[in-house]
């Protein structure tokens, strides 16, 4: 039996990582069985797809081996050794086909723009404005046009913000995300470089410019607050890119989705919209405490999917220095303790709607963390990625329960 490590192989000059091929399995035939059909699974490396084979027959003495090479099949058809087989097909290049010109329809635009923007952040942050912001309601007259209009400056100014820094993280991070992330557009080639930096330029100008023009305090101390940190933890030069060292680039994620997103756009509508004074109430002191967990979760979290790319270059998260498995953990258990908390609170509550709910609500998603979490198979990317974006579902589900909490 021999075994067989065949796919859409790189060029000479771009030798896959020795970490990398460690995890690529192994099959094995035996010539008594007539036919062997796999599932293909694809593994990715430096915007290339290595996929396992897709049929193999047996017909007489030769051996039929159907292969996806660079999204051709490709039939072999040898009465050599496989072992042989396999070493030649390995030296060979196979040109994979050239990624998408974006700029070809708008659809392909879109889309590319889409991956780039990275939409479940993008949801994110307009979910948590749009709750903050109903933290300052007080009375149904409060639901003015002047409250959805300051609610949506709002949303746009920081989405432009949001998106600059995705972005600008993608730029910094070309090389890491050709082997963790290679659908992103600068990765795949899709985008250069020089419409990286043009997009990312451009959605910063026109945040700070919104910002001036809507003359918000709060607003422009959250929009400049996080262009500062964005731009450390991502950008490579001395003294910053943050993200390499774990502590710091926890802090900076807790920084803006659990101290800027809850008290600054909530003091943008309660003293720019509504001109009262900041006055800090149980919702919105919750609300801060409950999403400083979740943000470090998700500062935690990101990095697991992630463990291949950044050992080859050297990003010293908590999953590279702790292992996978430590890191989930920790991660489920800082969340389960954030949900026995809120159901603390919401049982004290003085409020019997606002009480059922919180109860209930946290109680359910804290039973579906937990039982999603025993289920994921840690030693597959797959399901470790499938796992994350769970997380950032529970974290839109959040941002739905916190206006309830009184």
């Amino acid at each position: 039996m021999e075994p067989l490590l065949v796919g859409s192989f790189q060029k000479a000059s771009s030798p896959l990582p020795i970490p990398y091929l460690a995890e690529l399995t192994s099959l094995h035939c035996s010539s008594n069985v007539a036919t062997h059909s796999f599932k293909r699974k694809a593994f990715r490396n430096v915007g290339k797809s290595y996929t396992m084979p897709l049929r193999l027959k047996l017909q007489g003495r030769a051996l039929i081996d159907e292969r996806c090479f660079g999204g051709r099949i490709v039939k072999l058809n040898s009465s050599r050794s496989l072992d042989s087989r396999v070493k030649s097909a390995s030296e060979q290049s196979f040109e994979s086909e050239p990624p998408k010109n974006p700029w070809n329809s708008p659809q392909h635009a879109l889309d590319a723009f889409y991956r780039f923007s990275r939409p479940h952040t993008v949801i994110g942050t307009a979910l948590s404005i749009i709750s903050v912001s109903l933290l300052a309601v007080e009375k149904l007259s409060d639901f003015s046009p002047l409250f959805f209009s300051g609610v949506l400056e709002a949303i746009v100014a920081a989405l432009l913000m949001n998106i600059y820094i995705v972005g600008l993280n993608q730029i910094s991070d070309i090389d890491i995300d050709k082997v963790n992330k290679p659908y992103l557009p600068l990765a795949s080639g899709e985008y250069s470089v020089i419409t990286g930096a043009m997009i990312v330029s451009s959605f910063a100008i026109l945040s700070f410019w919104l910002g001036w023009m809507i003359r918000s305090g709060p607003l422009l101390w959250a929009l400049s607050v996080s262009f500062v940190l964005g731009t450390a933890y991502s950008i490579n030069l001395p003294l910053l890119r943050w993200k390499r060292f774990a502590v710091v680039a926890a802090l900076c994620i807790l920084a803006v989705r659990a101290v800027i997103v809850q008290i600054a756009f909530y003091l943008h509508i309660q003293m720019f919209v509504f001109g009262r004074p900041a006055v800090f109430a149980k919702p919105v002191i919750f609300a801060t405490a409950f999403m400083s967990f979740f943000s470090v979760v998700i500062a935690l979290f990101k990095d697991i999917p992630d463990i291949v790319g950044d050992k080859i270059y050297g990003i010293q998260s908590f999953t590279v220095r702790l292992g996978q498995e430590k890191v989930f953990w920790v991660c489920i258990f800082l969340l389960e303790m954030a949900y026995a908390v809120a159901l603390l609170v919401g049982a004290t509550s003085s409020c019997t709607w606002s009480k059922w709910t919180t109860v209930i609500g946290h109680g359910i998603l804290g039973l579906l963390l937990w039982n999603r979490a025993k289920s994921t198979d840690l030693k597959n990317k797959v399901a470790i990625t499938a796992f994350y974006m769970f997380i950032w579902k529970l974290f839109y589900a959040e941002y739905l329960l916190i206006p309830l909490v009184r």
